[in-house]
């Protein structure tokens, strides 16, 4: 009987395994930039921390991320209205592994602003906080104006999890997208504005494959918060600021808002116009917490 042999060829090459775990950046948790009004927030020093990913806010199985993944809207870039006469130095961005909650804010400042002046609005948002708080960024990872137009805010990618620093004790894995102006009890609130925020949330949190209609569960990662470092909070995955912090951010006229803008979301994920229950999941390990203020701290906020 004839056999016939291969001819020897080069070793077959093993498949590369990922690590099971993932440094995470502590990010910095100061609160609310306006024009007008004083920060509400103070935030965490900046650590590592590596932990494995198995959080609940993983998909089923059998259900792939892209399931429910929104486009992204049309998205001005800081160069929009960061100039160069008031850019300051900065260290490189800090990343948490996914966004799995949105923070809509406002930012106090006076309302009656032309929309093409909105980068002015902004550079001064930044300007102060960066000068005499001596912020690294602004803290907010989006800003939309009155007229619907969204712009990049915090240095590090639109599409990656930049770690914020907007919702004490929450930056971690979510988005603050602050609206421009002040949206107290009887205010308007442009559509344009809410669909723009519900764009950028559906956009956010299809990445993760999140419900903007449901809740997750996050981890305190600061003790001044509404909820002590290390407590687990049940949260909307658009939540107004005053969920995680007390305050009354994002405003009574903006809050009252906050339903549309979860059904909006969820439409421009491509789900159904009633809600599936979620089951309930276990949140993913935080960071080991810091409360308190430092030197360290002061560095990136109040």
């Amino acid at each position: 009987m004839r056999v016939v042999r291969r001819a020897p060829g080069p070793p077959a090459r093993r498949a590369a395994r990922l690590p099971g775990a993932l440094p995470v950046l502590r990010g910095c948790l100061p609160g609310l930039p306006a024009v007008l009004a004083p920060a509400l927030c103070a935030e965490g020093v900046e650590r590592s921390v590596t932990f494995r990913l198995r959080n609940a806010e993983h998909p089923a199985p059998g259900r792939p991320l892209a399931a429910h993944r929104a486009a992204r809207p049309p998205i001005a870039p800081r160069s929009a209205w960061l100039d160069r006469a008031t850019r300051r130095t900065q260290p490189p961005p800090r990343y948490d592994d996914r966004v799995v909650a949105v923070f809509p804010h406002h930012t106090d400042s006076p309302n009656g602003y032309a929309c093409a002046h909105a980068p002015r609005v902004i550079r001064h948002l930044y300007a102060g906080r960066t000068g005499a708080r001596a912020w690294e960024d602004i803290g907010y990872n989006f800003l939309v104006d009155r007229c619907g137009t969204i712009y990049e805010g915090r240095a590090g990618g639109v599409d990656r999890p930049v770690t914020g620093a907007h919702a004490q004790g929450f930056n971690h894995r979510s988005a603050g997208i602050a609206a421009l102006g002040t949206f107290t009890a009887g205010v308007p609130v442009p559509r344009a504005m809410t669909d723009a925020i519900a764009a950028v949330a559906a956009r956010k949190l299809g990445l993760a494959g999140v419900d903007p209609r449901g809740h997750v569960r996050m981890v305190s990662s600061n003790g001044l918060s509404r909820y002590k470092a290390g407590a687990t909070a049940t949260l909307p995955a658009v939540a107004g600021h005053g969920e995680g912090f007390a305050t009354s951010c994002p405003g009574a006229a903006l809050t009252a808002r906050l339903p549309g803008i979860r059904a909006k979301a969820a439409l421009l994920q491509g789900r159904t116009r009633t809600a599936t229950p979620q089951p309930a999941r276990s949140p993913l390990p935080a960071p080991p917490p810091t409360v308190g203020t430092t030197q360290a701290d002061r560095r990136w906020g109040p």
